[in-house]
């Protein structure tokens, strides 16, 4: 399988002497085209850090991140940002909508700033496969949270990205909306070969990912295939208590 994104030897150090703080310790991960992956682990595990590395919304400190081919560490700003604008979908928390523009000018605003064409083929069916056919022209103030984000997600997938990456999208959501969005996530990984990232410290959340990567401390310490809710809180029990031992 041919990798979206990966990193070789990635470390992210915040502040020196005696505010130092190791965030990600020597990292080494592949994450596969087409797959959607959950990144997990406690809070300051380094799981929000390592996605903004691999997303070029950050800059390692040591080793190496590259989208494809292309090694992030040895871009210009100017170089990052094209390729970010390219090449990379994200999902926020927050939902980051235009609160002036419609539901449709949110999701083609990244395609409009890059003076690009909308593809309207391929707009109809993420507009569709996310069910906002009848929203289009609402603002962001007259959708719910769910449909806010579901905006979010069709404007992270109308410019066919290489990869997607979410940072908790479901963290303000209640479950109905949450599951929505998800669904959404993994029909557009089944369907169109998407490749998306997630960050989530909801083990339901990372039930519907193809594989859940867990860190500790800045380092990946276990992995899962296939995931389901119960298999994940097993894993993250399993470390807690192993983390709980080592602190003692």
């Amino acid at each position: 399988m041919t990798a979206a994104a990966n990193a070789r030897h990635l470390s992210k150090i915040y502040g020196e002497g005696d505010t130092r703080v190791v965030a990600l310790d020597n990292v080494d991960v592949d994450l596969e085209a087409g797959e959607f992956t959950a990144i997990m682990g406690p809070s300051g595990s380094g799981k929000s850090t390592l996605m903004h590395c691999l997303a070029g919304l950050d800059s390692a400190s040591d080793g190496q991140v590259f989208i494809g081919d292309t090694e992030l560490t040895k871009l210009s700003d100017k170089a990052l940002t094209k390729l970010r604008r390219e090449k990379i979908g994200f999902v926020f928390q927050s939902f980051n909508l235009v609160p002036t523009l419609t539901a449709r000018e949110n999701i083609t605003l990244p395609i409009d700033i890059a003076g690009g064409k909308v593809d309207r083929e391929w707009f109809d069916t993420v507009v569709d496969t996310v069910g906002l056919r009848d929203r289009l022209g609402h603002k962001p103030t007259e959708l719910s949270g769910g449909q806010q984000q579901r905006v979010a997600c069709a404007r992270a997938l109308a410019s066919r990205p290489a990869i997607v990456f979410a940072d908790e999208p479901t963290g303000n959501l209640d479950s109905t909306s949450s599951s929505e969005v998800l669904g959404f996530l993994r029909k557009s990984v089944d369907d169109f070969g998407q490749t998306i990232v997630m960050v989530t410290h909801d083990p339901n959340a990372a039930s519907y990912a193809d594989r859940v990567i867990f860190l500790a401390d800045g380092r990946i310490v276990d992995e899962i295939r296939d995931p389901t809710a119960d298999s994940v809180l097993d894993c993250m029990k399993r470390l807690d208590t192993i983390r709980l031992q080592s602190a003692h």
